[in-house]
């Protein structure tokens, strides 16, 4: 008998249904060339520049995705999410969109622009202390209370699929383009963008190397992918990419990431800060750092591309205008 591939959590077909729901509201970024990254590593480049996406990250995508699929008799109840910024936006403008009440719990030092921004698309904002509390204890709390859906940043279905659609987008501009990607490089935190990705890029192009791109030291799929389960990284303190610091990866996304993904590289403070200031000179993007790991990663070298198809996801763009400030200088 021949053995059969498991069916893995989230499908292509829930990622092309994902589409559809987002076509009317979604932007689809564009899959740019990227000539100056292609002389300098001897490859031919392209970057996914999710900053254009509505808030500024692919949150929108899972965030929009999964609150079109809660009934409408229970969207009057409204949605609680915890996140440090991007999928706490993506979430408020969603439900925004959708007609529906959001809460946010968000660390209370989250960057002020992430906060602001929160708040500005309608959202209530609950602030917590990343270090002495549970953000998700207190989420569902709050959503126990009233009856709310809890919408998890990366863990969920209807969320992996929505940010699939970033791959689904790649892999049909490269296909009209009549490329095939050798190497697709995704930042990841939880690691929902990164399933969804693999999940829609591997399915047109099974021999794509999918690598993972983390802080330095925040290397919990790095170490999960080296035990065969999942295992969180031992960081103390912290690191300017404040969109990548979960400690462990989800569940869901691991059961995806550990059968599709090739290799994980990382980059430290100073690699990601200047690959900021790269963007912007040299790409004329603003990516905020969690943003830049994969492309700091690869111009401190950590993968040999030579000759390769390469795409880089650029996941967000919301940053501080002191830090960026610093960071450009």
């Amino acid at each position: 008998m021949t053995a059969h591939a498991p069916i893995l959590p989230v499908t292509v077909a829930d990622i092309e249904a994902a589409a559809h729901v987002l076509a009317p509201v979604a932007v689809r970024t564009p899959l740019l060339p990227a000539p100056v990254l292609s002389e300098r590593l001897n490859a031919n480049v392209f970057v996914k520049p999710e900053v254009l996406q509505r808030t500024g990250s692919f949150k929108f995508r899972g965030a929009y995705n999964k609150l079109a699929s809660i009934p409408p008799n229970d969207r009057g109840k409204g949605v609680v999410a915890f996140s440090s910024g991007n999928h706490a936006q993506g979430v408020a403008h969603a439900a925004t969109l959708l007609g529906m009440d959001a809460t946010i719990v968000m660390p209370s030092d989250a960057p002020a622009a992430k906060r602001e921004r929160t708040k500005a698309f309608g959202a209530d904002v609950v602030l917590y202390d990343r270090d002495r509390e549970d953000r998700e204890a207190i989420a569902r709390d709050i959503a126990g209370k009233r009856g709310s859906t809890v919408v998890p940043p990366y863990d969920d279905p209807y969320v992996i699929a929505g940010q699939g659609t970033v791959g689904r987008e790649i892999a049909e501009d490269l296909s009209g383009l009549g490329l095939s990607p050798d190497v697709v490089i995704v930042p990841a935190s939880g690691g929902g963008l990164l399933a969804g990705v693999s999940t829609a890029v591997k399915a047109r192009f099974p021999e794509t190397q999918m690598v993972v791109a983390e802080p330095k030291g925040f290397d919990d799929h790095a170490r999960s992918l080296r035990a065969g389960h999942r295992e969180a990284h031992d960081a103390k303190g912290r690191t300017i990419c404040d969109a990548l610091m979960a400690a462990i990866p989800g569940e869901i996304t691991f059961a995806i990431n550990s059968r599709l993904l090739s290799a994980a590289v990382e980059a430290s403070d100073e690699e990601v800060g200047r690959a900021v200031g790269f963007a912007f000179r040299e790409l004329k993007l603003v990516v905020e750092p969690g943003g830049s790991v994969g492309l700091a990663a690869l111009l401190a070298g950590r993968l040999d591309v030579t000759g390769k198809t390469v795409v880089i996801v650029l996941s967000g763009g919301n940053v501080d205008a002191e830090l960026f400030a610093r960071l450009i200088a």
